[in-house]
């Protein structure tokens, strides 16, 4: 079905892309509910400054396709980043730094390797076992990673600073104009007592202050959804209001 929402599109990209939106299916937060999702195709010229653009606008990247929930009477599904100049480590924070000191970050090209793909399927065996990345193949990996048409990175995190040093986490983030898009993070399962998880976003909110961008984008949140709601420890955290980024408050 086609998609014409201007109030969700950014201006002018309604007119020059195609959107379009998926049948209803079991939303995957909020029990009960439906989801759909707005989306468009990303493999055309001048793929980054859409996505650019899409970005700002609340939409997120899987593959080639850029897409943003469309869910009638619901808005529960959010926008949120992290407004990297205004971060302040807390001391649960530098805990976590230094829990993962050993850790070298290595910025990869977006090429999988077998290595990523056993690390990957640990982690959703014993993070996400039944969900739908469950049965991911190698190719399905190589899809994921290796067929990005926007400027995208894989930082792999590995214990120590050998060549062959073990690799413990890695994150699939794609390079914006005014910071750091999370794609999708994995990291060694066994390793519970180090917060890999924790770690990986701070050290992207570091990295991205380094390097004076101004973001860190990390996906959606939604209000009362276990799954989504460590992300409200990044403070200030900024969310999509319409189309204006503003502090989520302390009693939403």
């Amino acid at each position: 079905m086609k998609f014409t929402d201007s109030q969700i599109l950014p201006p002018g990209l309604e007119r020059s892309l195609r959107f379009y939106v998926t049948n209803p299916s079991p939303c995957p937060y909020l029990p009960g509910k439906k989801e759909r999702k707005a989306f468009t195709n990303l493999a055309i010229g001048e793929a980054d400054l859409v996505h650019n653009s899409l970005s700002q606008a609340g939409f997120r990247r899987s593959q080639t396709i850029a897409y943003r929930p469309a869910c009638p009477r619901c808005n529960a599904c959010r926008s949120v980043r992290v407004p990297t100049r205004d971060f302040e480590l807390s001391r649960n924070d530098r805990r976590t730094l230094n829990r993962n000191a050993s850790l070298i970050r290595r910025p990869v090209e977006a090429q999988p390797s077998r290595e990523q793909y056993r690390l990957l399927k640990a982690y959703v065996k014993t993070r996400h076992d039944g969900a739908g990345m469950s049965d991911m193949s190698y190719r399905d990996y190589s899809a994921m990673v290796g067929g990005s048409p926007v400027q995208s990175l894989i930082f792999e995190y590995r214990d120590g600073v050998e060549e062959d040093a073990p690799l413990v986490a890695a994150s699939i983030t794609d390079v914006l104009r005014d910071g750091f898009s999370m794609v999708y993070t994995f990291f060694d399962p066994e390793l519970t007592s180090r917060g890999l998880g924790h770690y990986l976003i701070l050290d992207h909110i570091l990295h991205a202050q380094d390097l004076g961008l101004p973001h860190v984008y990390l996906g959606y949140w939604v209000k009362g959804s276990q799954k989504m709601d460590y992300k409200r420890r990044y403070k200030p955290l900024e969310v999509l209001d319409g189309d204006v980024w503003r502090p989520l408050g302390d009693d939403e």
